[in-house]
């Protein structure tokens, strides 16, 4: 084990500034160091929260990780921002709206780059709360762009999944219908002050209530692995699951309204995420999601990693332009293309096989 993972785990607060750097670079030796955290992880909850631009996401976060230090937690941050399309950095990094809890050595905030992923989140967010739950916060909340339906991407790192709705003309809400609104566990009606709010509330149950009577997918896709919404919840802040044992319980989204400039609706919404958590537990699905979510990590590492093996076989090749000019000429084509470039590997993995 390295120093720099030995400070980590010993609770040093500048070694896991630093981790998160090599991560986010991905510098030589991350992949190693991520090895050696993954032992000591498994402990934190992950809370994702997502929805459009304008729901005042950075505001909620800011006010819950507030309370949840005034319990008594520790809390990490991980903020995904836009990706600027020439450096690939983050384009929003200065997050002046999670102020309240700057120099709160037990409160840790990250801003990170997209880096082009679709779905709001790069590999790097994963690893980054792998850091994070090794070094031991209590509480992981992960931000993400909300660029809209690609939203997704969320439910492969988040144990559960907080959708923000702002009080609008309804745009908004149908917004959710094509994606996000299947991927929600608690849905927040924030700036619930403003005109139109009821009516988004009213808007939110009445689609969730539309979901009623499908086969139970659960956020993270058809698996079935988190258990399952099958209709809107009773009422404000009610969390509470569908009647029968654990095994065929299944959990109804609750729609908070907050205000979280105030700090009003924030006990009401962590309310609802113990309740989820809790539900989790209780009936054995929170091992399904990290089962679902390993298998996501390693199917994206396979993709990352085997691509990079095309890139230099393509270069020992000498690159791909001489392809494309075949391509263009009609000597060959894209897919004739693939199969000479793959050959060697089905024939090595074909050797291996017999």
């Amino acid at each position: 084990m390295s120093d720099l993972v030995a400070d980590l785990l010993a609770g040093k607060h500048s070694a896991l500034a630093r981790v998160i750097t090599k991560i986010e670079n991905r510098s030589p030796g991350y992949r190693e160091i991520i090895s050696d955290l993954h032992q000591h992880t498994g402990t934190a909850d992950v809370i994702g929260v997502t929805g459009s631009p304008g729901a005042g996401k950075s505001t909620l976060v800011d006010k819950v990780a507030a309370t949840y230090r005034k319990r008594g937690q520790t809390v990490g941050v991980i903020a995904i921002d836009p990706s600027s399309p020439f450096s690939g950095g983050a384009v929003l990094g200065d997050r002046i709206r999670m102020a309240s809890n700057a120099g709160d050595m037990d409160m840790f905030f990250r801003s990170m780059s997209a880096r082009g992923s679709l779905g709001g989140l790069s590999t790097a967010t994963t690893d980054a709360v792998t850091a994070l739950d090794a070094f031991g916060k209590d509480k992981i909340i992960v931000e993400t762009v909300g660029a809209g339906q690609n939203e997704v991407d969320i439910v492969r790192t988040a144990d559960t999944v907080a959708v923000l709705v702002p009080p609008g003309s309804g745009d908004d809400v149908q917004m959710l219908k094509a994606g996000i609104l299947e991927i929600g566990d608690v849905f927040v009606v924030n700036k619930a002050d403003l005109d139109g709010a009821d009516r988004t509330v009213q808007q939110l149950r009445e689609m969730l209530q539309g979901r009623s009577g499908r086969p139970d997918t659960g956020h993270h896709g058809a698996t079935g692995l988190a258990g399952g919404h099958g209709g809107a919840s009773a009422g404000e802040g009610d969390a509470s699951a569908g009647e029968g044992d654990a095994e065929s319980e299944t959990w109804n989204p609750p729609i908070v309204e907050t205000v979280a400039n105030r700090s009003e609706g924030v006990e009401d919404f962590l309310d609802a995420l113990a309740n989820h958590g809790a539900y989790l537990d209780r009936t054995g699905r929170r091992e399904g999601q990290a089962r679902e979510r390993f298998a996501a990590e390693i199917r994206t590492l396979l993709r990352e990693d085997a691509n990079e093996l095309l890139v230099d076989e393509l270069d020992r090749r000498g690159g791909i332009e001489g392809y494309v000019d075949a391509v263009i000429d009609r000597h060959t084509d894209p897919y004739t293309v693939v199969d000479e470039v793959l050959s060697p590997l089905r024939e090595c993995l074909d050797e291996r096989r017999d």
